[in-house]
């Protein structure tokens, strides 16, 4: 309201009794945030949060999480709305535009992702270069930051179009790039993209086809892979996404700060919560142990953990999980998997979504849970679930670095730090030293 008093938080200093007003800031919706820019400046104090788990980094317009209600939208929308009603082409760019596009900006968008799906075909002479046993997330970080080196027409980050353009051939180019170096992994020919597909199906099908016959295409695994894609495209200032935009601030060109991105997101406690499950899996073994193992997970001084059951971020039910466990049930029906793994996955969901332990902390089955078993069963290699995950946020952190390098008042990331090591000492020439 015009003349309304802005909300002050003050901080008194109870050493001097100074005092400091901290403006207070308010978002479309969630917590308000304390305005601390001035705060070093006024007191000469900065503040300590490591990992950040209370400091706001940026305003966003893209994603946002109330992890107590168990609630991620997606520029307002919904995630379970959009995995159910839309496709992951809509969904890159609503993330990338703000609304959701009518028909013809739709046609005009599929139309410019499809035709950058092919890479410069020098880039397979240089994939060549890594070992066949390189681990995929390695091939990915490494081609991923190359591809400056091949599209030098859209890196001017200050040029709107080349923006664009390098939003476009990012999200169009990296499940080519992923298909490759898998076949490469395996020793199989690279597939070159269709253009008569739609994305996830053209992933799939340079995923898994081969030269010597037709590639058919399943229509419950190619629409299983889009939901996937869809439930991962983004999720607010996650580390992978706060290291994009972090390497986008001293303005690094995008090719450069997606591979950032994919690097962060390689590390274990991040994109690889969804093999993690598998281990899980497989250190359990058979059905007739997982007694054991709810038993060990109740025991708080066992360290074993059910991995894929409850969230960091979200305190109720995952809000992704719903439609992924769906999505689970589809693609095992669909495929009549015979695999003690998968079986064992199903009994373990059952008896934890029935136990009064589980359920009464929410401890209840996450998507990365489900998302696992969905790969196994497609036929996933382990080492390929993060390279997925990367596919499908690559929309999210481009968006992300879009709307950073867009924003006025963006400046190079520059954390503090609460310095505990030696103070200030005297040089001591060599011949005086002990």
């Amino acid at each position: 309201m015009t003349g309304e008093t802005p909300q002050t938080v003050t901080l008194i200093d109870n050493a001097t009794g100074n005092k400091v007003d901290l403006p207070v800031l308010s978002g479309t919706i969630g917590p308000k945030v304390i305005d601390v820019r001035k705060l070093y400046g006024a007191t000469g104090y900065f503040t300590y949060d490591p990992g950040f788990m209370a400091t706001g980094s940026c305003d966003s317009a893209i994603t946002y999480i109330d992890g107590d209600k168990g609630e991620l939208l997606h520029r307002g929308y919904a995630i379970d709305d959009l995995a159910e009603q839309s496709d992951f082409m809509e969904v890159c760019y609503l993330l990338l535009n703000g609304d959701l596009p009518n028909r013809e900006q739709k046609d005009t968008f599929v139309r410019n992702i499809t035709y950058h799906t092919m890479v410069h075909e020098q880039i397979s002479y240089f994939l060549r270069g890594f070992r066949r046993d390189a681990h995929p997330m390695a091939v990915m970080t490494g081609v991923v930051g190359a591809l400056s080196a091949f599209y030098h027409d859209s890196t001017d980050i200050r040029d709107p179009k080349q923006r664009m353009i390098a939003s476009h051939r990012l999200i169009a180019k990296m499940p080519t790039i992923a298909a490759m170096a898998y076949k490469y992994s395996i020793g199989q020919p690279f597939v070159y993209p269709r253009n008569d597909l739609a994305y996830a199906e053209n992933f799939l099908q340079m995923l898994f086809a081969v030269p010597c016959e037709p590639w058919k295409n399943n229509p419950v695994l190619s629409k299983a892979m889009d939901r996937i894609l869809i439930l991962h495209a983004d999720h607010e200032q996650n580390a992978s996404t706060s290291t994009v935009r972090l390497a986008g601030s001293s303005g690094a060109n995008p090719f450069a700060c997606i591979a950032a991105g994919i690097a962060s997101l390689w590390g274990p406690a991040h994109g690889g919560a969804n093999e993690a499950v598998l281990g899980m899996l497989h250190q359990i073994g058979s059905r007739d142990r997982i007694g054991e193992y709810i038993k060990r997970a109740k025991d708080k001084d066992d360290s074993f953990r059910l991995m894929g059951f409850g969230h960091r971020v979200y305190k109720n039910y995952d809000p992704r999980a719903s439609v992924m466990r769906r999505t689970c049930h589809e693609v095992l029906g669909e495929l009549g998997v015979k695999d003690e793994l998968l079986n064992l996955a199903m009994d373990l969901e059952r008896i934890a979504l029935e136990d009064d332990y589980f359920v009464q902390r929410k401890l209840y089955p996450n998507v990365d849970f489900y998302s696992g078993i969905i790969l196994r069963a497609m036929g996933f290699p382990t080492a390929m679930f993060t390279v997925l995950f990367a596919v499908a946020r690559t929309v999210g952190w481009i968006s992300q670095w879009k709307e950073m390098i867009e924003d006025p008042d963006q400046k190079i990331g520059r954390p503090r730090q609460l310095y505990v090591g030696s103070p200030r000492r005297d040089y001591v020439p060599l011949t005086r030293r002990g």
